[in-house]
C-alpha cells in the first residue's frame, strides 16, 4: 500500500483498517471485520491480528445452543514485492452444544478449528499508484474532497490458498477433511471523505461435498486520524451452512503499529440465531525499507520529520520578512 506523505492522505485513508499503497506510514489491518483489503502490508512487514469472541447461538427448529468462545487470527508477511503477502489465517472454537430435542437436555464440549487456511495474495491493479504522487490543492478543501469519476475504478488483488481440516470436525460438513482450495478477488475503493468501499467474492472448501460461495462487503468511514467505524455484510451460500451475518464495530489507533477494535455479529434468522462479541488487536512489526534509499520506516519517519520542521522553520521566516517588509 502507498506510502502516507501528507496529512489530507491520511484523512481519506482508514489509519490501520484499510489503505492506498502497498507500504503505509501506519499498520494497514483487515481487522474488525471479515473482508480482506485488495492491499498488502508491503515488504518485509510482519503483522498478527488477532480477536477473541464470544458466542451465543440458538436454533429454534432443531432446538439447540451454542455458547462459548474463539479467536479468529491471521499472520500477514509481504514477501518478495510490494503487492505480495503470504497469510495463515483461521478461526478457532471452544463452546458447549446444548441438545434440547428429548426431555432430558444433553451437553457436548465442543473444540476445533472452524478454518485454517494458508495462502498468498498479490494486488494485479492498482489505480491510486499515481493518485499517492499527486500533490494536494492548497487552496481548496473542497477541492481535496470532490467525487471523481475515477473512484469508482476499484484496485483488484487475487488470492489462492489451501484449507486444511481435521477429520471429525464438528464445524465442517460431514467427511470434509484434508486439504480443499480457496480462491478470492478483492476489490477495494478509496472514496473522499474518508469513505472506503472494499468486496470479497469467495469459493472455499473446492472440490470438497461442501464447497461454498460468499460475498463479502465492507464499508469504513474514517472520522479522526484515530477512529474509524464499519459496517459489514456477508452472504454465504452452501449445501452444509447458509447465512447472512452483518457486523458493525470500529477501530482505534493506539501507535502507528498498533490497532484496537471492537465490533458485534448478528443475523436475522433462527436456524440457528447468531450474537458474537469480538475485541481485537493488530501489531506489527515493520523491517520494511525504502526502495530509493534502503532506508527503514524509523530512518525515513525522522527524515520526513526533519525535513517538515525545516520547511516549518523555513515558512516561518519567510512569514517574518513578509511582516517586515510591510512596515516599511
Amino acid at each position: 500500500m502507498i506510502s502516507l506523505r501528507n496529512n489530507l492522505t491520511i484523512l481519506l485513508l482508514l489509519f490501520g483498517f484499510f489503505a492506498s499503497a502497498q507500504y503505509t506510514d501506519v499498520i494497514n489491518s483487515n481487522r474488525p471485520g471479515a473482508s480482506q483489503s485488495a492491499f498488502a502490508v508491503g515488504k518485509s512487514v510482519l503483522q498478527f491480528e488477532v480477536g477473541p469472541y464470544l458466542v451465543k447461538e440458538e436454533h429454534t427448529p432443531l432446538r439447540y445452543e451454542v455458547s462459548g468462545f474463539g479467536a479468529d487470527f491471521a499472520v500477514r508477511y509481504g514477501l518478495l514485492f510490494e503487492e505480495l503477502e503470504i497469510q495463515l489465517d483461521g478461526t478457532y472454537q471452544n463452546d458447549t452444544f446444548k441438545d434440547m430435542r428429548s426431555a432430558i437436555t444433553s451437553e457436548d464440549s465442543r473444540a476445533n478449528f472452524k478454518r485454517l487456511t494458508i495462502g498468498a495474495k498479490y494486488l494485479v491493479y492498482d489505480p491510486y499508484k499515481k493518485e499517492g504522487e499527486e500533490k494536494p490543492n492548497l487552496y481548496s478543501w473542497k477541492a481535496n474532497r470532490q467525487f471523481k469519476w475515477k473512484y469508482l475504478i476499484p484496485a483488484v488483488s487475487v488470492y489462492a490458498g489451501a484449507n486444511f481440516d481435521t477429520k471429525n470436525n464438528p464445524y465442517t460438513g460431514p467427511d470434509v477433511e484434508g486439504f480443499s482450495p480457496k480462491v478470492m478477488v478483492a476489490t477495494q475503493n478509496n472514496l473522499p471523505g474518508g469513505w472506503v468501499f472494499v468486496m470479497n467474492l469467495i469459493k472455499d472448501r473446492i472440490g470438497s461435498d461442501y464447497s461454498d460461495f460468499q460475498y463479502i462487503l465492507t464499508l469504513t468511514h474514517s472520522f479522526h486520524p484515530q477512529w474509524a467505524i464499519f459496517g459489514e455484510t456477508q452472504g454465504i451460500k452452501g449445501d452444509f451452512y447458509s447465512d447472512n451475518i452483518f457486523r458493525v464495530g470500529g477501530g482505534y489507533l493506539w501507535t502507528k503499529d498498533l490497532q484496537l477494535d471492537a465490533s458485534i455479529a448478528f443475523n436475522t434468522k433462527d436456524t440457528p440465531s447468531i450474537f458474537n462479541f469480538n475485541f481485537g488487536v493488530s501489531y506489527r512489526l515493520d523491517f520494511h525499507q525504502d526502495p530509493e534509499n534502503g532506508a527503514s520506516a524509523n530512518e525515513e519517519g525522522k527524515r520526513r520529520s526533519r525535513k517538515k520542521g525545516k520547511k516549518k522553520k523555513k515558512d516561518k521566516e519567510n512569514g517574518d520578512e513578509k511582516k517586515e517588509n510591510e512596515k516599511w
